[in-house]
């Protein structure tokens, strides 16, 4: 007797205590039990990182760590609770899912596996890379051992490390003076014996080893190898207000100035209005300090080639002095990133521009950092109040570029600026010349 007879449904009543439904064993469909959810639940789909994303979490984790009082010195959850509220409050995440705390620090160290499945490189070495190639200066593959980065893969670091170094904090040290930043410059000037100064400029050159032979000759000027331009503007302690790079080595400092932006917001009338008085005489346009190639405008002072008498040799020790600090930026510029004393070795010229510009972002970082410890010039004259200042700074711009041209001879007149600087001279002897005696 067959003990499994075809229409016996001994095998199908095994689950008839459990389910009332009848179970076609030929059909594909898996029954459903009554210890089962009628509506199975889908899994959650995890929310991927955009890009906008990740420049946020890095401007938060930054930022955060830059804080002066606490910085990074605390405990990992409150360390990124506070990067999770930075992250949130950000404007530029708007319309976009909140983040906890616990997804950006995974995402801030997440690392992603290679078509072998072994963990890929981490930030801290793509970072530490482009950091050493900044610092130091060499070449791609001198960290292929130490970092086990090849020369190609280095290259990359540092082009993106460059990017969002400009991409997140070019606005803020890379920016135009604002008001109150004209007016600590005013004052620092006016306290070193020049009412009226906002900085010195100056130009220097930076060599270009791999540049094409077909534009040796545009680049190359005395020294026989081929050079880019940087023009810039310091303060006196180091800050580097201006920076316009790029131009052909074969150009002097006046051919970088006539092609140089350090005067469109004043000609397009979108810098703030300044006015000095010197010797009483009153001035509305701020100058700068500089060697003897530049012209003579009002905007430019130069020192006194051959001094006669105590009081102009006593403007020129003053004046040469205190322009020395546009050089001494190029000097710690140089010092603090090798690779901006050393040739350039790259073949873009636009990627060099970037390296040039990241440099001044991460020095202008360390003078703000560091800018407590330096010999600072006393101003707390003025900050009493404005009765005691010589100088004066509008708070508010107008635009008018109507009057450009007028605009333009008037930084150009060189009447105001032998005039400006006869005045100067007499206010460097009434105020350092029985001193120095």
């Amino acid at each position: 007797m067959d003990p499994f007879p075809h229409n016996s449904h001994g095998f199908v009543n095994l689950l008839s205590p459990q389910s009332s439904q009848t179970i076609d064993l030929a059909s594909a469909e898996m029954p459903r039990f009554s210890s089962q959810q009628s509506d199975v639940p889908k899994p959650v789909e995890r929310k991927r990182w955009t890009a906008q994303e990740d420049i946020v979490l890095i401007s938060a984790w930054l930022n955060t760590s830059k804080d002066p009082i606490v910085s990074n010195q605390q405990k990992a959850g409150s360390f990124w609770k506070r990067i999770e509220e930075y992250f949130n409050a950000s404007a530029k995440l708007s319309g976009f899912a909140e983040r906890e705390w616990g997804q950006c620090k995974q995402r801030w160290g997440r690392q992603r596996r290679n078509g072998h499945g072994r963990y890929g490189l981490s930030a801290l070495q793509k970072c530490t890379a482009a950091i050493r190639m900044l610092a130091y200066g060499q070449s791609g593959d001198t960290y292929d051992e130490y970092l086990r980065l090849g020369e190609s893969t280095a290259r990359l670091c540092l082009e993106n490390f460059t990017d969002g170094i400009m991409e997140l904090f070019g606005e803020e040290y890379l920016r135009r003076p604002t008001p109150d930043d004209l007016q600590h410059l005013l004052d620092i000037g006016e306290v070193r014996g020049f009412p009226g100064m906002i900085g010195s400029i100056d130009c220097m050159h930076w060599e270009w080893k791999n540049c094409p032979t077909a534009w040796r000759g545009q680049y190359t000027r005395g020294s026989g190898k081929p050079t880019i331009v940087l023009e810039a503007v310091a303060s006196q302690d180091l800050w580097i207000w201006h920076a316009f790079f790029g131009l052909p080595g074969t150009l002097n400092d006046i051919n970088v100035l006539d092609r140089s932006p350090v005067f469109s917001d004043i000609l397009e009338g979108r810098a703030p209005k300044v006015n000095f008085k010197v010797n009483n005489h009153t001035y509305r346009m701020a100058y700068y300090l500089t060697d003897g190639i530049y012209p003579n405008w009002a905007t430019f002072i130069q020192s006194i080639s051959l001094p006669q008498g105590p009081k102009a040799e006593l403007f020129a020790h003053r004046q040469e002095s205190t322009r020395k600090d546009v050089e001494r930026a190029f000097g710690v510029l140089q010092s603090r990133f090798a690779i901006v004393k050393n040739p350039a070795l790259l073949w873009d010229k636009v990627k060099i521009g970037k390296i040039m510009r990241t440099c001044v972002i991460l020095h202008n970082m360390i003078v703000e950092n560091e800018r407590s410890g330096y010999a600072q010039i006393d101003t707390s004259e003025f900050e009493s109040g404005e009765s005691s200042r010589s100088s004066q700074v509008q708070r508010t711009t107008s635009m008018n570029i109507g009057n450009m041209r007028g605009i333009r001879n008037e930084v150009r007149d060189s009447q105001i600026h032998d005039r400006l600087k006869a005045d100067l001279v007499e206010n460097v002897w009434q105020k350092f010349g029985n001193v120095d005696e």
